[in-house]
């Protein structure tokens, strides 16, 4: 089946193919990734000069240089051999053929046994152009092999946690054998425990379960009787297993020498990064310290390089916010301002929009404190406070760079924001963030740190608020019919047809299941408003209008608030009304 497959998949057939023998297998997969359009002819002449130096297969070469992505890899070996591609919530959660089949083994062959029977096993193979891993595992096995693609990431995470996760009443007996008595003020002892087998197990765990929770932040808290880690996931906190309290100070300094910060200091805050490859995922993970009663607080912010999606439909811009975005983004100078609490999303809106903006013809600087993710083709500047390179400083400085576009990373003070208006002035879009509770605020916030209102008015192209939901499970969302009251608010929003209408109005409401860890959501997605610098508004600014005066101004020439774009994407069936209310307020 697989050699007719693989024939029929080559008949747009690789020129260099012979005519007479037919394409080989890994012919036929080229040929099916330049039918996608997932490889270019450069791309394949890039891939086959490295292949003649190191002799490894080019289906291999073209993902190790990232050409060709391992899902779109996996998805077309699928297609040319007729076999199933496995999804990552498909893996077992117990090892099968664990004393036939050793762990090294299967890493080595990246392979993962999915099931077994009497007469065959089942493997999830990464590479299934490879004749040699069935002979093996059948020799093994003394069984029929049948094999599935599976992503190598997925498979290696599969790995990792069905086969090396440590029980946990093991790891707290053996941290408690290895501790002993000791003093938290003998630092050298400290360092020795904390580069130990079972507190570099205890930080590991805590790690993998965080990215099987899809957490954005674990938070490691020690009490007089407790060390409390919680992960917060799509924005809500969890509370984890707890690790034994007389663990606290190795598994702290443990993280601490990871992300190279001093452990012999624990009067002030620090701040370090962790670069961590986890279950197959390159993360970057931002640590921060403080120092609390009992100890240090730990707090680090997991950043996947890999899942980020710098693309406004992915992050759930659409309808009249995404229209008003777009048009401020393609003026040719002046402010675009991004506002919203901490952990709102800014900083990816501001990525995205830079994405957007990044062409051969800008010269795109940024000023980040810090530099979270990084973007190719884009000059970025990390602040470090303690040698003097502040916003400002930075701001200075890259004027002269002659930039076509400039990202600060926040505008903290007077002198950052009175630079930023400058370099408006003088031609430059400018994007930056600032910490208001709606769009309207982001004005007479600016007023109250001393910017003119003239240069104001002069310089601001719009300003976007924004706020995070949660984005409801597709697997397992219910649908219910709303009661009256809310359905009349929805319906004197222009979200709804008039009474009686068909269809009638339906929401849906969490539930849980598997797909979603039993919350009822999955991932998270924007709600936003965008304000326009209107000439009302420019009125109002220079009148030292209240944020609720421009509010009612840019609600009356069109601007759909937070509220009611989350409104719409309730009706939509993206989010729930609850997590809607959770976040903004009907104005």
């Amino acid at each position: 089946m697989a050699t007719a497959t693989a024939t029929a998949a080559a008949a747009d057939t690789d020129a260099e193919s012979p005519v007479d023998a037919g394409p080989t297998p890994e012919q036929a997969l080229i040929s099916a990734l330049q039918r996608r359009g997932k490889c270019t002819p450069g791309d394949l002449a890039r891939a086959r000069k490295l292949t003649e130096d190191s002799g490894d297969p080019l289906r291999l070469m073209l993902v190790r240089l990232g050409l060709v992505s391992e899902r779109d890899m996996a998805a077309a070996s699928a297609e040319v051999l007729g076999l199933e591609l496995i999804a990552a919530e498909q893996y077992p959660d117990e090892p099968i053929a664990e004393e036939q089949l050793s762990l090294r083994f299967l890493k080595d062959a990246r392979i993962m046994p999915l099931s077994e029977t009497e007469q065959e096993i089942t493997l999830a193979v990464a590479d299934p152009l490879d004749d040699f891993i069935p002979k093996v595992v059948n020799m093994a096995t003394c069984k029929h092999v049948n094999m599935q693609v599976g992503l190598p990431t997925e498979i290696q995470a599969a790995l990792e946690r069905v086969y090396e996760q440590p029980a946990d009443d093991e790891t707290e007996a053996e941290i408690q054998a290895e501790l002993g008595n000791f003093s938290e003020e003998d630092i050298e002892h400290l360092r020795d425990l904390a580069s130990e087998a079972p507190v570099i197990r205890l930080v590991n765990q805590i790690l993998q379960r965080a990215v099987e929770m899809r957490a954005s932040d674990v938070h490691i808290e020690p009490f007089a009787d407790q060390l409390k880690v919680r992960y917060r996931v799509d924005g809500i906190l969890k509370e984890g297993e707890s690790p034994p309290v007389s663990s606290t100070a190795a598994v702290i300094s443990r993280i601490k020498i990871m992300a190279k910060l001093n452990i012999a200091e624990r009067r002030l805050p620090q701040d370090g990064r962790i670069p961590q490859r986890i279950q197959g995922k390159e993360l970057d993970l931002r640590v921060s310290t403080v120092p609390t009663m009992f100890g240090e607080s730990v707090v680090m912010r997991l950043l996947d390089k890999e899942s980020v999606s710098f693309d406004f439909d992915a992050l759930g811009f659409d309808g009249p916010p995404r229209d008003r975005l777009i048009k401020v983004l393609e003026q040719p100078y002046g402010i675009f301002l991004v506002t919203g609490p901490t952990g709102s999303g800014k900083s990816t809106t501001l990525y995205t929009a830079l994405s957007r903006l990044n062409t051969e013809e800008n010269k795109i600087l940024t000023v980040e404190d810090p530099v979270e993710y990084q973007v190719a083709g884009i000059n970025q500047i990390p602040v470090k406070s303690a040698i003097g390179m502040t916003f400002a400083g930075a701001l200075r400085a890259i004027v002269r760079q002659d930039p076509d576009i400039i990202m600060v990373g926040e505008m903290r003070d007077l002198e950052t924001a009175r630079i930023a208006v400058q370099s408006a002035l003088t031609g430059h879009v400018v994007l930056s963030t600032l910490h208001t509770n709606d769009a309207a605020s982001g004005v007479t916030r600016l007023l109250d740190m001393g910017v003119e209102d003239y240069l104001l008015t002069s310089t601001i192209n719009g300003i976007l608020a924004q706020r995070l939901v949660r984005r409801l499970c597709p697997h397992c969302r219910q649908p219910y019919q709303p009661l009256p009251e809310l359905a009349a608010k929805i319906r004197d929003a222009g979200l709804m047809p008039d009474p009686g209408a068909e269809p009638p109005l339906q929401l849906y409401r969490a539930v849980g299941c598997k797909q979603c860890n039993h919350s009822g959501y999955r991932g998270r997605l924007v709600i936003a408003e965008v304000l326009l610098m209107s000439d009302r508004i420019r009125q109002a600014v220079l009148g030292h209008a209240t944020a609720g005066e421009i509010h009612r101004i840019a609600v009356e020439e069109g601007m759909a608030t937070m509220y009611r774009d989350g409104l719409r994407k309730a009706v939509d069936g993206r989010t729930t009304i609850e997590e809607v209310i959770r976040v903004a307020e009907d104005r």
